[in-house]
């Protein structure tokens, strides 16, 4: 019983970490360009569908029980993400025109076009919050002295103020807001240096995510 428990966390973690790559993959549009990008979407569609089949049990238990502040914080986040990841991949196959063109126009482009960007960027905030609140129960199990703890923490906030940093450079608040229709995105930058940058955009929202407990 133990030892199946511990291959279904395990197959959940596995999926987590797929989920996270291609996030990343799909924030770097300009390193994957369209075709890529759009089969890159399917496969986090499916992967998010298998997401909520394994833990379909939560999904059983969110009417059940008490809530304190941090079931309700965990609760709300889920929801976005899954509502989020839901109208990103809605409006990204109402645009497709190679991985599922027979979905082009389910609804209008322009309407689609906004949405899938703004959802898109919710759903990587969002991502990157829930990894946050996995990571205190991960990391109390490596049984870390306090020395380490600290420097580990002094290192991961260092890092997570240059992913605010490049967060608030990158004027990623106007696609969340719906302020501009298009995404402004420097196809000349190194693929490493795109996906570096993610990758500390999304560590600043997990590192946010870390102080909820």
């Amino acid at each position: 019983m133990q030892g199946k428990k511990q291959n279904n966390m395990m197959i959940k973690r596995t999926v987590d970490a797929c989920m996270t790559v291609l996030l990343l993959c799909l924030m770097a549009y300009q390193v994957t360009d369209e075709v890529l990008h759009e089969w890159i979407g399917i496969g986090m569609t499916v992967l998010v569908i298998v997401h909520q089949i394994l833990n379909r049990r939560w999904y059983g238990a969110i009417f059940k029980g008490k809530y304190n502040a941090y079931r309700i914080l965990t609760t709300v986040l889920n929801v976005l993400l899954l509502l989020s990841f839901a109208l990103t991949a809605f409006c990204g196959m109402s645009m497709s025109g190679h991985a599922v063109p027979f979905l082009y126009g389910m609804t209008k482009i322009s309407f689609a076009r906004r949405m899938h960007l703004s959802m898109s960027h919710w759903a990587f905030v969002l991502m990157g919050l829930h990894l946050g609140l996995h990571v205190p129960m991960m990391a109390a199990r490596l049984k870390l002295t306090d020395g380490v703890k600290m420097a580990v923490s002094v290192v991961m906030c260092g890092l997570a103020g240059i992913g605010l940093y490049l967060f608030l450079k990158s004027g990623m608040s106007d696609y969340l807001f719906f302020r501009v229709p298009f995404a402004f995105l420097d196809y000349e930058k190194a693929a490493a240096a795109v996906f570096l940058e993610n990758i500390l955009m999304l560590l600043f929202w997990a590192f946010i995510g870390t102080q909820a407990p």
